[in-house]
């Protein structure tokens, strides 16, 4: 196991230990989609929740629970270790909307910080090592939509000059540049991220001499980059 991988992995032990002060609670919710059996489950001690009962409150709204924020939270560990390590059938942009409907932020502070390591854990473990078991847009949309934050981890992208994080950005390129979506691209399962700003503009300037893609090279997205860089919140010209 690689060192950066390593590192991940402590990262979800620590985070492990700074959620276990979460306390079973009387679970209730709607009882049309969930019996006494299924709420009592929830209820009870964390290891002993079925790895599908997890699942389905990780997709479910948050309306179908009399106190989301309390339930996702005490579930954090069992949803965030095989999200990140690719063991976890959610959808990794519903996982970032979630966190951000339950307020991560504002939870404890060893909660959050626990958090905020495996956030940058799985980023660095990720930009070492191709393939990845979560595909870079995917890692980096969750990163993203979550902490509400995307040039940090283009700069720390930037700064980490490996053939894995030059063969994720090949792979991410091929991924946006189909149909042009980076001409609007959103992150997150609401769409809550327009990404298109700041992803051009790196893609253009601090990543543009690591792939060799024409693509790069449209005349449009040259007048797109130099649209969205004087005013970021400015309609995009007519699409090529």
């Amino acid at each position: 196991m690689s060192s950066h991988r390593q590192h991940l992995m402590t990262a979800l032990d620590a985070l492990d230990r700074a959620f276990a002060r979460e306390e079973p609670f009387p679970v209730e919710g709607c009882t049309y989609c969930y019996g006494e059996r299924e709420l009592a489950e929830l209820a009870g001690p964390l290891h002993l929740i079925s790895d599908d009962m997890v699942s389905s409150v990780a997709q479910e709204v948050p309306s179908h629970w009399d106190d989301f924020p309390r339930l996702y939270r005490r579930l954090t560990p069992r949803i965030i270790r095989p999200a990140v390590t690719g063991a976890f059938h959610v959808d990794e942009n519903l996982i970032a909307t979630r966190l951000r409907e339950a307020s991560w932020t504002t939870w404890d502070k060893p909660l959050a910080d626990a958090l905020r390591d495996v956030w940058s854990a799985w980023w660095r473990a990720t930009l070492h090592t191709h393939p990845s078991p979560v595909r870079i847009r995917e890692t980096l949309s969750l990163v993203t939509v979550a902490t509400g934050a995307l040039r940090p981890w283009l700069d720390e992208w930037t700064a980490t000059r490996t053939p894995a994080a030059d063969a994720h950005l090949a792979d991410l390129l091929d991924d946006v540049m189909f149909e042009y979506e980076i001409t609007d691209l959103h992150l997150g399962f609401y769409n809550e991220y327009h990404a298109t700003p700041e992803l051009l503009d790196w893609l253009l300037t601090d990543a543009r001499g690591r792939v060799d893609d024409a693509r790069l090279d449209h005349p449009y997205l040259r007048e797109l980059h130099r649209e969205v860089s004087r005013r970021p919140d400015s309609p995009a010209p007519d699409g090529p």
